[in-house]
């Protein structure tokens, strides 16, 4: 089945007003931006969102954020948007935060058919106690807030009740993929892009290079999970922006040498 569609703003035109949806990337690695700036063209709004961070001002979910397109995000990284802080605290925006490796398996275990599962995380907390502020009303005061969860205990040990994620969509960013949704990701990329596509009705895939063929041994992501593939353009490709880029003063950067013999370079420290 050929799962290509010629443009982002057709993979995304049935995403309505209110849909939930799962983003892939962490920071701005592997974050599938030209499917996120295709639903903002679209206007689509009231939307919830799960994904472990909100982007930054201007890029990624941040481009819906800012133009309050968004009504519930849930995620483990508020990170440095301040837009979100800002959002959240005046009562704009409804924020669920969960630990990392939760929300990562809440996600595997939506695309898994596995309803809930227990974990040790946030034993002892208010993740597990309720009571953390989800909203806040214009006043400062906590409108909505987390509930209690189930605790058991197994081998001596007390876990917490999770439920697991399902949503309407997901938009992820993969390296390589074919025509059947296969998919590969690079490196750190992989992140949360697999398990939002597991965890959707309707999973969105943009790809940086489309192949007629994926060995199976290297594929992450097994079409079964994709509905629709989109192909960047080179400069789509190469669009990877850094969220802070640091350097220390004062260091070259590593030259490249040739070592007789070996054909291969080497670093040199300057």
């Amino acid at each position: 089945m050929d799962k290509v569609f010629p443009t982002a703003v057709e993979a995304v035109a049935d995403i309505g007003d209110g849909a939930s949806i799962a983003v892939g990337g962490f920071g701005l690695c592997g974050v599938p931006l030209v499917l996120i700036d295709a639903l903002y063209e679209r206007g689509s709004s009231g939307l919830s969102i799960v994904s472990n961070n909100c982007g930054t001002i201007g890029r990624g979910l941040g481009r819906l954020l800012d133009a309050g397109r968004i009504a519930r995000a849930m995620g483990s990284y508020v990170g440095e948007n301040k837009e979100l802080a800002r959002r959240y605290l005046a009562g704009e925006i409804e924020l669920e935060l969960v630990p990392q490796g939760t929300l990562s398996e809440r996600l595997r275990a939506g695309g898994s058919g596995i309803p809930a599962f227990y974990t040790p995380a946030g034993v002892g907390t208010l993740v597990a106690e309720g009571g953390l502020p989800w909203r806040y009303g214009s006043d400062g005061g906590v409108v909505v807030a987390s509930p209690p969860k189930e605790v058991r205990e197994f081998g001596g040990r007390e876990y917490i009740l999770e439920e697991s994620v399902r949503t309407d969509f997901a938009l992820v960013r993969a390296a390589r993929g074919d025509r059947h949704g296969n998919l590969v990701f690079d490196k750190a990329a992989r992140n949360f892009n697999p398990l939002c596509a597991m965890a959707a009705a309707t999973a969105i895939a943009e790809v940086e290079e489309l192949v007629d063929f994926l060995d199976p041994d290297e594929v992450h992501l097994p079409g079964i999970f994709v509905r629709r593939v989109i192909a960047l353009t080179p400069e789509q490709a190469a669009d990877k922006p850094i969220e802070k880029r640091t350097v220390t003063p004062g260091v070259r950067p590593p030259q490249r040498v040739e070592w007789p013999g070996e054909g291969r370079a080497r670093p040199r420290s300057g």
